[in-house]
């Protein structure tokens, strides 16, 4: 088998759901370990399948790098205490700034080998040392996991943490999608391999400390230098068989450019499942709300409907990434600026960029030419400010209609272009003034 290879803090998105097309249906239940668990993710490679110059870890989409998904998805697990980085001696400032930038914690950075597993080992001896001159805290268990695998889940990890714990050793494992052959040196079929006998040998993979820390004290320089795969390390090494979990299909590693974009359009999607719309307590935003709010259910988004975000009202600051401000017969960007400020002192938008969408209900009777023309400037320069600190403003006009069909229509309109704004997150019409 083979691998290839509190509000001071950021708020916590609550990993990726289940739910999520492609994703695993396993129920995500709360997990708790009674022994030690550590985290090795070697991150020095160059990406040089992506075809890009930067390295693939440290790509950015969404205003963030790959490597910081994968390090949340970590550290948002109660139960692991620590995690250890192996990068290139070029990148360590670049990590150390990533790290400080979103905040992440328990996370240590030490220089990588220029194999995968000299980089591996690099992370596990940096565990048996300490930190800063520190005594060492030698865990129980280490996870080892690909950097550029960022759509690992609480449940599984708890798996492999336990069967290593028992076993020794434990692996993630996937049917095989192709059927393997072997050639002959001058290019023909030699013979195939029956593809229901083996098993693709993913990420993530468990061992005991001591497993792992002997199996490359004795290892080879052949080893060190063309392995790829930990468990035949600790098999050949400690004589320790590992035991091997079939995982979920979220566990597949960006490789080339086009996963890139693949894992964007999982976290796009991931965020844009539902939206808070706040009516300010008029009459008038309810009906639009409600109407809304059936309009978009076909649109598989969910909308929670308050009248301010005050009070009990204020969860939704902490669990939304998508808010829809109504406002009811005048320009004023008060309740939007104060939205913006409270989202801020919430620190939402460290991690993921937040959608801000300003709904203008006008009257046909009441709308005015120099209302309509005032608006554009102040919206377009509160969105560049907010753009700054990742959060995308945007902002949609709609006439009321007592014409039944016609109203139906504006607010199906209003449905499509709103659900657009949150799926797509797009900069480009950050600030504009569009016509529902």
């Amino acid at each position: 088998m083979d691998n290839n290879g509190d509000t001071d803090g950021p708020a916590d998105p609550g990993g990726f759901p289940t739910t999520v097309a492609g994703m695993s249906d396993r129920k995500s239940v709360k997990r708790s370990v009674d022994f030690s668990v550590a985290v090795v993710l070697p991150a020095g490679g160059t990406g040089e399948r992506t075809g890009l110059q930067t390295p693939k870890q440290f790509c950015t989409f969404l205003n963030r790098p790959l490597i910081s998904y994968t390090i949340h998805a970590f550290e948002r697990v109660s139960w692991i205490e620590s995690i250890v980085l192996a990068v290139a001696k070029e990148s360590m400032d670049l990590m150390m700034d990533i790290i400080q930038r979103f905040q992440h914690r328990k996370v240590r950075v030490v220089q990588g080998g220029s194999t995968r597993h000299r980089s591996i080992f690099n992370g596990v001896q940096a565990l048996r040392e300490g930190e800063d001159g520190s005594a060492p805290v030698q865990p129980k268990v280490v996870i080892i996991h690909d950097a550029v695998r960022p759509f690992v889940e609480e449940d599984f990890l708890y798996e492999i943490a336990m069967a290593a714990k028992e076993h020794g050793a434990a692996g993630a494992i996937r049917p095989l999608v192709s059927t393997v052959i072997a050639t002959t040196s001058e290019g023909y079929l030699d013979h195939s391999l029956e593809r229901a006998k083996y098993r693709a040998s993913e990420m993530p993979q468990g061992f005991t400390y001591e497993v792992i820390y002997r199996a490359y004290q004795r290892c080879n320089e052949s080893d060190f230098e063309f392995g790829t795969e930990c468990l035949h390390l600790a098999l050949q090494y400690c004589g320790t068989n590992a035991k091997l979990i079939e995982g979920p299909p979220t566990l597949w590693k960006v490789t080339y450019k086009r996963d890139l974009a693949a894992a964007e359009s999982i976290i796009k999607d991931t965020l844009s499942r539902s939206a808070c719309v706040i009516t300010g307590g008029s009459a008038q935003a309810v009906v639009l709300a409600d109407a809304l709010q059936k309009a978009v259910g076909a649109l598989d988004t969910e909308l929670d409907i308050v009248p301010d975000l005050i009070g009990h009202n204020a969860r939704c600051l902490r669990k939304e990434w998508n808010f829809i401000q109504v406002c009811v017969n005048h320009s004023s960007l008060c309740e939007v600026e104060a939205m913006i400020t409270a989202l801020e002192s919430a620190n939402r938008a460290l991690l993921h960029p937040l959608v801000v969408i300003q709904v203008r209900l006008n009257d046909w009777d009441r709308a005015s030419i120099s209302g309509r023309m005032a608006e554009p400037a102040a919206i377009t320069e509160l969105a560049s400010a907010a753009k700054l600190r990742n959060i995308l403003l945007y902002s949609v006009q709609l006439h009321h209609s007592q014409e039944a069909d016609r109203w139906e229509r504006s607010v199906l309109r209003l449905a499509e272009i709103t659900s657009a704004l949150i799926r797509d997150r797009s900069p480009a019409l950050v600030g504009q003034l569009l016509q529902a």
